[in-house]
This record gives structure tokens, C-alpha cells and sequence, in this order.
């Protein structure tokens, strides 16, 4: 498909229809999603000879082909945008991290006597979700609170019981186990603690103050100190939150600050007039798009599979497609969901905290990473700041399969995503300083020739697992090419851990305790990126050896094995009757397998 493809031609092709188009690369990666109210004004821009963002240059020169689907409105295409993007992650839209994770508070308010814990993932179960809290220490601090002044159940399973356990006993909870409290009575419970988490503090502290009237006029002393203590702690935590004067409940205010490297997205939630939490996001590569591109594509990843969507979305300027992304949102939350972009008075000084925040955060990260690359331009000796540096290892057991594995550290960030895997070609027997000589000399053959874009710049540094031996087999490869880039050893203690740095002369560097971990967080990435490609190859020799010794069993039937069963073991363990279940292996080919699989 890829050679046929005529990128001229099929943009005449383009119908005028709103849809969404995805950019191949040669590779058949999905390299941008984007969705278009006119499929042929938009991929058509992309080709025009006019000014465009480095980013988008980069982006085009990359692309091999495009598909795209048509679909009946704008509405349609952002929805199919949103969801491709999630699916293949293209290396060019603005993408959230997975691994960036918040404290919610849950109530399973489905369940008949619901209980009120702490999570981090976030489901459509029916289920209430109250954050993201700011840390794990401010919504456990909520739940205690909780289920110090409400007597819920403790319990995380719920079951029913002929006793009630210690908490009824110390009067931490009504104990629904045993009956002692009505569905009614423990749902009104539920019902107060969700006005608390939503704000609705002023509503609470008043029907508490009937209620305590109440219990005072039928002389029911005790209750009554209870909703007393009760309402004194409310108006606390109360106080505790409140950080702003603004009156409308419910709503995230997004700031964004921008730096030569990194935007960073910072989130203030409002809930009931008080800020309870906040988050931020960092991106790179995005620098040369519009602030209004990055808060679309952050805003539809964000709210997708987000249940806690607000009533207002406050930022400093539109985003793209600001009526579409409406609609999309208030369709997923089931009510009007407004973004606006205020203008003056007490909202636009609560997004300008954002911003400063934003911009606050995004500061703090590079001056923390900034500094460890000045100390380490010093350590090192060098004249300018090693932005770029490549760490190699060596992996191999007896000799076989010798592979090697090679990670990045860009301006103090290891970039696990420009990893490299190489498998030894010229080198037999265990002798790992070749190994390393080829292996390097390899990838710098890649830059210096321009036969891969893969691999990018040449690094500033070279670090390599390893002593003395490493170094010198490094410095062979460095030589070939009459290359200026330093090399140093990472050196480990009796316990496998990384204790230094050592020269090209077998000194030993003293470094800090900060930049030491970060050295040695960037050596266990590079030995795993290793270690594991020769686990992999290895799985794979012991697998295939194992069944191509046995006659009758071609390349069809071994694939079609491992695609039932996953592994030789497996196989294996497995009774006849059940290998027989694979097309093509009959009763005495089962029975042959099982026996030589087992000698």
C-alpha cells in the first residue's frame, strides 16, 4: 500500500467532510490523529509550502501515507478522534502519561450500606468518586475524618453477621452487619457525608443545628454532644479548605506556563467555593504549538475517562474547537459543561494562581534537573552541559545470545522511549569489551552516516557499564570516527550497586548523593533494557529448539502451539486429548509431543 500511495494524488481525492485522518510513517506507526471539519482543507495544509511549526515539519517529512474516515459532523469526528489517540498514542498529539496517578475518594453508593474509601483508579461502576486530592495524605485525612464523625462501617467487605465487631462497641459504627441500623437511616448518613465532599458544608452544619435542638428538647443529652462535636468539626475542615472567594461550586481552573523545554498544565479544583486538590502535567516537544492547541488536546484527553467532570472549565484562553468540545463534555456528563475564559474580577485572578503555579512548578523541575547537569558538567570536567548522554550494557549468559542495551538521558531526564536494543554480530565467545566496541561503534555509524533518524544527535557523554576494560573498548569506537565525546565508567559495589563514576584514567569521580541516584536510577534502566532483550531471545531459541527437534512438527504447527498454549511448558503439562485440540495434530502427534517435551 505504502508504495502505491501517491500523497498528491489521494489529497485530490479528499472529500470536503468532517471526519478524522491518520498519518502513517513508513514503518506503519501512527504518527498523528487529527480530526477536521473539511478533511480536504485540513490534510491539504499540511502539505502547502507555507511557514509551519518545526514540530509540524518534522511531522510531515516523517509521513509515508494517510488514511482517513468520514463521518457526519464535528461532533462525530472529536469523539473518534479522542478515542484513536487513546488507542495508538500517537507520537505527535498531546498525550497524558498513564503512570501520573491521584488519590479520589469512593463511595460505592450502588452497594446497600455504602462505604467510603481511597482510590486511584477511576471506573464507571456506578460509584461516586470525590478529588483528586492534592496527595494521598490529604484524602486519608478526609476518609479519617470521616469515619471518625460518621459512624459508617470500617470494613472493606461487607457482610452479614450474628455479632458486631470492636467498632460498634467503641461507637465508630452503627453496625449495619448485625441490623442495629436501617438501610434509611444509614443511607441519610451517605447522603450528609457527599454534601460534605461536594462543599455543601453550610446546608449540613444547619440541619445539624435542628438536629441538635431536637435532641436537646427530648433531653437526649448524649446524641446531642455527638452532632455538637460533629458540627464543630465540620466547621473546621470547613475553614481548612477554603482558600478562595469564588461562589460557584464545581469547577477546574487550568493554567499553563511554557519554558525553551517543557509546557507544563497545572489543575485547581473547585469544589463548594474551596480548592481541594490540584494537578500538573508536563509535555515536551510541544513548545512551538499555540497555548490554545495544547489546552484542546489536553482537555479531551483529560476528561474522556474522567467521571468527575465539572460544570466549568476556567482557562486564559479558548481552546480549538471550544463549541464542539462543549458539547462533548456536557454530553458525557449528562448536564451543561461551560469553558470559560474570564476576562477580569476574582475568576481571572483565581486562573492567574493557576498559571503562576504552572509556571512555579515548571521552574522548580528545571531548575532541579539544571542543577544536576551543572554539577555534573563540573564532576565531569567538560565545557558545556552534557544535554545528551547514552549509557550501554552488555548482557549475555556463558557467551549466547549476546546482546546489549543503550538508554538516554536528555537535559537530566532518562527518555525511556529512546531506548535501543543491538544483538551482537561480529563477536563469538564471552568477550564483553568487543562487544561494547561494536555495539557503540554501530550506533555512531547511524548519526554520522544519517542512515537512521532513530537515534538522533551524537551524545555529549558516554556512559558505560562497567570499569576500566569498558572504558578503553568505548574509547576504540570513539577513536574510528576521531570524535571529541567523553566516556565514563559506572562502577558498582560488592552488593551490584552503583557506587561511582571512573575517568578514562581509572579515577573514581566523588559525586553528590542526588546525582549519584540519578546515575544509578539510569544504569538499573539501561542493564534491564538489556537484560531483558536477552531473556527474550533466549525464551525464544529454547522455545523453538525444543519443538523443531520433534518430527511432524513444521512452522504451522508450532506457531500454532505456542498461540494455544503461550509456552513449552505448557505444552508440556498439557494432556493429549488437550494438544489434539490444535488443528492439524492428531492423537499419536500428541503423544509423540508429550514424549519428547518430557525425556
Amino acid at each position: 500500500m505504502q508504495n502505491k500511495f501517491n500523497i498528491e494524488e489521494e489529497i485530490k481525492n479528499l472529500p470536503s467532510k468532517p471526519g478524522v485522518y491518520l498519518m502513517h510513517d513508513k514503518n506503519n506507526n501512527i504518527i498523528y490523529v487529527g480530526k477536521a471539519v473539511s478533511l480536504k482543507r485540513r490534510v491539504t495544509s499540511y502539505f502547502r509550502k507555507t511557514n509551519k511549526t518545526e514540530r509540524i515539519k518534522k511531522m510531515v517529512s516523517l509521513i509515508d501515507y494517510f488514511e482517513y474516515i468520514v463521518v457526519d459532523n464535528e461532533a462525530e469526528a472529536l469523539i473518534l478522534e479522542c478515542n484513536l489517540i487513546k488507542k495508538y498514542r500517537p507520537k505527535f498529539n498531546v498525550l497524558l502519561k498513564d503512570d501520573k496517578t491521584y488519590p479520589y475518594i469512593k463511595i460505592d453508593v450502588k452497594s446497600d450500606f455504602p462505604n467510603v474509601i481511597i482510590t486511584r483508579r477511576i471506573l464507571n461502576d456506578g460509584s461516586k468518586y470525590f478529588g483528586p486530592y492534592a496527595n494521598s495524605g490529604a484524602a486519608k485525612e478526609m476518609v479519617d475524618f470521616i469515619k471518625s464523625k460518621y459512624r459508617i462501617r470500617q470494613c472493606r467487605n461487607f457482610k452479614s453477621t450474628t455479632r458486631p465487631c470492636l467498632n460498634y462497641q467503641i461507637k465508630k459504627c452503627f453496625a449495619p452487619c448485625v441490623g442495629y441500623i436501617s438501610k434509611e437511616d444509614y443511607r441519610k448518613q451517605i447522603d450528609e457525608i457527599i454534601d460534605l465532599l461536594e462543599g455543601k458544608t453550610s446546608k449540613i452544619l444547619k440541619e445539624l443545628e435542628n438536629q441538635i435542638k431536637e435532641a436537646s428538647a427530648k433531653l437526649e443529652f448524649e446524641k446531642a454532644a455527638y452532632l455538637r462535636d460533629k458540627m464543630v468539626a465540620i466547621e473546621r475542615i470547613s475553614e481548612k479548605q477554603k482558600v478562595s472567594n469564588i461562589s460557584e461550586n464545581n469547577i477546574d481552573v487550568i493554567g499553563i506556563a511554557k519554558n525553551d523545554l517543557e509546557v507544563c498544565v497545572e489543575i485547581f479544583f473547585v469544589r463548594g467555593s474551596k480548592m481541594i486538590g490540584r494537578e500538573y502535567y508536563f509535555f515536551q516537544d510541544l513548545v512551538d504549538m499555540s497555548d490554545s492547541e495544547i489546552l484542546s488536546g489536553f482537555i479531551k484527553q483529560y476528561y474522556m475517562d474522567n467521571p468527575n467532570i465539572p460544570n466549568k472549565i476556567m482557562m486564559r484562553y479558548e481552546p480549538e474547537d471550544m463549541n464542539t468540545i462543549e458539547e462533548w463534555l456536557s454530553n458525557l456528563a449528562n448536564r451543561k459543561v461551560e469553558i470559560k475564559t474570564p476576562q477580569k474580577g476574582e475568576k481571572l485572578r483565581f486562573v492567574e494562581m493557576a498559571e503562576k503555579n504552572a509556571e512555579v512548578t515548571l521552574k522548580n523541575k528545571f531548575e532541579d534537573k539544571n542543577s544536576l547537569l551543572l554539577e555534573l558538567k563540573d564532576v565531569l570536567k567538560m565545557d558545556k552541559i552534557p544535554r545528551k548522554i547514552e549509557c550501554y550494557d552488555i548482557s549475555n549468559i556463558s557467551g549466547t545470545n549476546t546482546v546489549a542495551g543503550m538508554c538516554v538521558m536528555q537535559n537530566g531526564i532518562i527518555k525511556k522511549n529512546l531506548s535501543r536494543r543491538f544483538k551482537i554480530k561480529t563477536v563469538y565467545g564471552q568477550d564483553d569489551p568487543r562487544c561494547m566496541e561494536e555495539v557503540i561503534e554501530r550506533r555512531l555509524k547511524h548519526s554520522i552516516n544519517g542512515t537512521s533518524t532513530g537515534f538522533g544527535n551524537l551524545p555529549d557523554v558516554i556512559f558505560v557499564d562497567g570499569g576500566i576494560t569498558q572504558i578503553r573498548a568505548a574509547r576504540e569506537a570513539v577513536n574510528k570516527y576521531n570524535l571529541d565525546i567523553k566516556i565514563f565508567g559506572m562502577v558498582k559495589n560488592d552488593k551490584h550497586r552503583t557506587r561511582a563514576l571512573m575517568d578514562e584514567d581509572r579515577k573514581e569521580i566523588a559525586i553528590s548523593e542526588e546525582l549519584l541516584n540519578l546515575i544509578t536510577r539510569f544504569q538499573d534502566t539501561v542493564h534491564d533494557t538489556a537484560i531483558s532483550y536477552h531473556k527474550k531471545l533466549r525464551d525464544k531459541e529454547m522455545t523453538e529448539s525444543a519443538l523443531d527437534k520433534i518430527s511432524g512438527i513444521g512452522e504451522v504447527k508450532r506457531n500454532l502451539l505456542l498461540k494455544r498454549f503461550k509456552t513449552v511448558s505448557n505444552i508440556k503439562n498439557a494432556s493429549p486429548e488437550e494438544i489434539m485440540t490444535v488443528k492439524g495434530i492428531n492423537k499419536d502427534l500428541a503423544i509423540k509431543i508429550k514424549q519428547e517435551l518430557n525425556i
